[in-house]
């Protein structure tokens, strides 16, 4: 078991106003690339769009404004882990049953990304919903991101990640039973707590899931590798860094906010359904607060170094092992992989298999509606499983 020191404490999001003057005096004295001109996005971020984009940040971002709809929507609290302290926003359920819920963010994401959707999930009826569908919902920084420390070892990614979210459900939280949903690096620790935690998970919903292919794959299972491989050498050169060199680009990072945010908005563009204009998708007050998140905190060295730790320990999602727990899927159209549901049933006990109209990568947040529906339908017959549903112990009331 691991080393659990304290109980909650409340973490509100609250940076200071140093570091808040300090971001804004970088911005300002940029130093700008040239272009091609006309090369818009053809050759990465568009220089012309993140001069916007940085003439807006400030003299038009409010980021307390921001702040107060974090804290607002997602409460904060904190534990340690390991000696290391964990960051969660807690949203209790508002039903005759809550069930217990991990909502797990992606990269180049953050806890941010689930604004939307933890109150649609806690209380169903305030939108709409059947309060019989509340869940308690938990909202995890992974560990290097955000709010929560990173680990400064080696030998750290999801698979590790799972073990500290089942010990904050667990040992802190108390919830002997609970489901995961997550996306993206989310969907890779989702698949890690299947993996190794699966007498307490009681379903799996992923918006992005692994597969195990046929060997020889199928007809299918063919065109999708060479999809993925066509991609990969399309856009993954992110990829190739970020997993050998992650240290040498977060210098740059770390120290300049306008390379931060185009190295961060361009795969926000790239991978939602935005039809190339990111702002059809998010705002750019959404754009910005998930920017500020990682610059206030310094994490972007951290969250690219699971690039390099998955290259060297492949983690469950990519292993050809079968995960035991109920999985349900959420395939949305414009998601960077979507993996044949042949190759998905080989790696999942699939039980729901749902195929969206519209939404990419940041489901939570450019669909969030069909996100939560989708969350809601696929755990319905799964609750008899969960042995309490309003396991509370060191959570708010």
């Amino acid at each position: 078991m691991a080393l659990v020191t304290g109980l909650l404490e409340p973490f509100p999001v609250n940076i200071a106003d140093d570091v808040l003057d300090d971001l804004m005096e970088r911005v300002r004295h940029t130093r700008w690339t040239d272009a091609i001109p006309g090369s818009g996005w053809g050759y990465g971020a568009d220089v012309d769009y993140l001069r916007s984009l940085a003439a807006y940040w400030v003299d038009g971002f409010d980021w307390r404004a921001q702040e107060a709809a974090l804290n607002a929507r997602l409460p904060g609290f904190c534990t340690t882990v390991e000696g290391r302290r964990v960051h969660l926003a807690l949203v209790p359920g508002k039903g005759p049953h809550p069930v217990p819920l991990v909502l797990l963010h992606g990269w180049p994401g953050s806890f941010a990304e689930m604004a939307k959707v933890a109150p649609m999930l806690a209380d169903p009826a305030a939108f709409g919903g059947d309060p019989e569908d509340a869940f308690h919902i938990v909202v995890p920084s992974l560990p290097g991101h955000g709010f929560s420390e990173a680990v400064l070892e080696g030998g750290f990614g999801a698979d590790e990640c799972a073990d500290v979210v089942r010990t904050v459900m667990v040992d802190v939280l108390g919830h002997s039973s609970f489901g995961v949903q997550g996306g993206d690096r989310g969907a890779f620790v989702a698949t890690g707590l299947g993996h190794r935690a699966a007498p307490h998970v009681m379903g799996a919903h992923l918006n992005l899931a692994g597969g195990i292919p046929a060997s020889p794959p199928s007809a299918e299972e063919a065109v999708w590798l060479a999809d993925q491989a066509r991609w990969l050498a399309d856009e993954g050169g992110y990829i190739a860094i970020q997993s050998t060199r992650p240290q040498t680009l977060a210098v740059g990072l770390n120290d300049s906010p306008v390379g931060l945010l185009a190295w961060i908005v361009e795969k926000w563009r790239a991978w939602s359904d935005c039809g190339g204009d990111v702002e059809r998708c998010f705002t750019r007050d959404e754009l910005l607060t998930n920017v500020v998140l990682y610059w206030a905190t310094g994490t972007i060295r951290s969250s690219m170094h699971w690039y390099l730790e998955h290259r060297q320990r492949p983690p469950a999602f990519v292993r050809a092992e079968r995960i035991e727990v109920p999985t349900g899927v959420a395939v949305f159209p414009h998601e960077v992989m979507r993996t044949p549901r042949s190759a998905v049933e080989r790696k999942y006990d699939l039980r729901r298999w749902s195929v969206m109209p519209r939404g990419g990568h940041f489901a939570a947040m450019e669909q969030p509606e069909a996100l939560v529906g989708d969350i809601r339908a696929f755990f319905r017959p799964l609750r008899a499983r969960s042995d309490d549903g309003v396991h509370t112990k060191g959570a708010p009331q």
